[in-house]
């Protein structure tokens, strides 16, 4: 740990007021200790200093520690730090709100195919290659109206592009400067502090100047996208007369000045764009150094050692160190028990419960099964008998589990997959073969197989198709699966005349059968779905299929026209404005 003196600075220096209480804290205690000590009321002051032995030095050493105590916790409260480190800011990015020219003059086809056309195909290219902000659309004539507010999803702006043209207005004209109001109020409604206002047009006016002043005045940038040539070309206005049309860049210039923004004439690749600085917000989100800040760090943490062993000696008389030897002697009086883990003597005995059930499920999946009995064994819970119960199983100990699951019943009452387990354990010991008692009292002979292990996983009840459903998997609880009815058994075959023989026989069929069913099904419903969409139906009842197709039938008498839409949309604008006098 670096320090330098010179750059010692507190994150929150108005803590350091509580020195003050330093002294009142001393005077305080002698006040306390005055009134304490008795024998100052019967012995002279020059000879009770003889006869009190050590006790104003331990008093004096206690307030010592005390005060040094209170001064160190104040200090590390009031934050001292030395050093700076970079600190993340985040920084919305700059939103930008699109105005376009549809007044009649965007026809004109000095741009070929025409203005409207480029600028189409010039805010396409905008909303694909912005990088991050918000981006809202507007449109005007003698009015301007909003397409699309402020949202960061491009597409759902780029929705619009193809059904922007000037029959869409109520009426025609070019107010720039509504334009430039309508944008300030759109960002402004959005809580933005800043923003771009981007003016795609051929002209403007002193209105327009005007507007784009007021927009620089209250923290918003005004750029400017030329439509056009200086040549120009003839256009068909509202009156139906055919008149010319010129790019006046000196009045877009002048709106840019005013606006404190640029201004650019379009053109047929990114420059015009990158020259405008669109294509990235101004303030940009990136951890970059203009999105980063520096901080102090507090580095008060650094006295909390000292401060809690001077703790230790506000316990009693040696309490200190009768706590040390505790701590000390503790390892020593820890349990030896088999499940006695390391790191459990400071758990729960239900957080030691779930532990050896994690680790018995583990042990139980990887086929140790005697390892997940040894774990399961103990646990007095309907999941643990239950875990115990399958690994028994497993084993071919089927009494034991059967007690087991009786165990888990008990705890747990209709516990179904302990009723289902329990059944087809106990039906498997009912078909095991009888054993020779020779074999089974002599423990050298190798070729006495065990038992076959039992499939905990085989219900006794069978569906209509023969085979039986698998209770569900409690792994995810803490319960350990029971074994799948696929897995292989252990042990040598009993033969082909064996019952356990014939159980596998006549489960393969029904897996066999129930397969082939199944491709059937799929058949019939593939030809069913054929079927449907050559006759323009869907599967249910008559009713359902009926209200189908009524619903798809009013879904195509709906015109896919978004023109339609904006220009009823503008209309209706255009009306209530006049009503409320605007």
């Amino acid at each position: 740990m670096s320090m330098s003196w010179n750059a010692l600075h507190f994150v929150r220096p108005d803590a350091l007021w509580a020195l003050l209480a330093l002294p009142l804290l001393v005077a305080v205690w002698w006040l306390r200790r005055r009134r304490a000590n008795v024998w100052r009321q019967t012995v002279d002051a020059h000879l009770l200093r003889h006869l009190l032995v050590g006790r104003d030095r331990r008093a004096w050493g206690g307030l010592s520690l005390l005060l040094l105590g209170t001064a160190i916790a104040i200090v590390a409260l009031a934050g001292p730090s030395w050093r700076q480190v970079a600190q993340p800011l985040w920084q919305t990015p700059s939103p930008l709100v699109v105005a376009l020219d549809l007044s009649s003059r965007v026809t004109a086809t000095d741009l070929p195919p025409s203005r409207l056309l480029q600028a189409r195909a010039k805010l396409a290219t905008l909303l694909r290659e912005r990088h991050g902000g918000e981006v809202a659309l507007l449109v005007y004539a003698d009015d301007a109206y909003t397409v699309a507010p402020l949202t960061d999803d491009m597409a759902n702006v780029a929705l619009y592009l193809d059904a922007l043209a000037p029959d869409v207005m109520p009426r025609d004209g070019q107010r720039a400067d509504r334009a430039l109001e309508t944008a300030v109020k759109l960002l402004q409604q959005s809580g933005a502090r800043g923003g771009d206002i981007l003016l795609l047009t051929d002209r403007a006016d002193a209105d327009a100047e005007q507007a784009a002043a007021s927009a620089r005045a209250q923290g918003f940038v005004v750029s400017v996208l030329g439509l056009g040539t200086p040549q120009g070309a003839a256009y068909r206005n509202g009156d139906g007369q055919i008149v010319p049309a010129r790019l006046e860049e000196g009045t877009l210039r002048g709106v840019a000045n005013r606006g404190g923004g640029r201004y650019a004439r379009i053109a047929s690749d990114d420059t015009d764009l990158a020259a405008l600085d669109v294509l990235t917000p101004r303030v940009s989100a990136d951890d970059s150094r203009e999105g980063q800040g520096r901080t102090w760090r507090d580095e008060g943490f650094w006295l909390l050692p000292p401060l809690m062993l001077l703790a230790l000696f506000a316990f009693r008389r040696r309490g200190a160190l009768a706590v040390l030897a505790m701590m000390a002697a503790l390892p020593m009086t820890l349990p030896t028990t088999a499940h006695a883990a390391e790191g459990t003597w400071w758990q729960r005995a239900d957080q030691v419960d779930q532990q050896r059930l994690s680790t018995g499920v583990d042990a139980y999946r990887k086929g140790d099964f005697k390892g997940a009995q040894q774990q399961f064994e103990g646990i007095d819970t309907d999941a643990g008998w239950y875990n115990l119960g399958n690994a028994l199983a497993r084993q071919g100990q089927y009494d034991a589990a059967i007690e087991a699951y009786d165990r888990a019943l008990k705890k747990h009452p209709g516990m179904a997959d302990a009723v289902a387990n329990r059944a087809a354990v106990d039906a498997a010991r009912k078909r095991r073969p009888p054993q020779n008692n020779d074999q089974n009292n002599d423990p050298k002979d190798g070729r006495n197989p065990p038992p076959e292990k039992p499939d905990p996983d085989k219900k006794p009840g069978q569906g209509q198709n023969g085979d039986a459903s698998p209770p569900q998997d409690k792994g995810e609880q803490g319960q350990s699966p029971p074994p799948a009815s696929g897995e292989p058994k252990d042990g040598p075959s009993q033969g082909s005349t064996s019952p356990q023989a014939a159980d596998r026989q006549a489960q393969a069929e029904a897996d066999a059968a129930q397969r082939e069913r199944m491709q059937q099904a799929m058949q019939r419903q593939g030809r069913n779905d054929g079927n449907d969409k050559a006759q323009g139906q869907v599967s249910g009842t008559p009713q359902q299929r009926e209200q189908q197709q009524a619903v798809e039938a009013w879904m195509r008498r709906v015109p896919d026209d978004p023109g339609s839409l904006l220009r009823a949309k503008f209309q209706l604008e255009n009306e209530r404005r006049k009503r409320e006098g605007r």
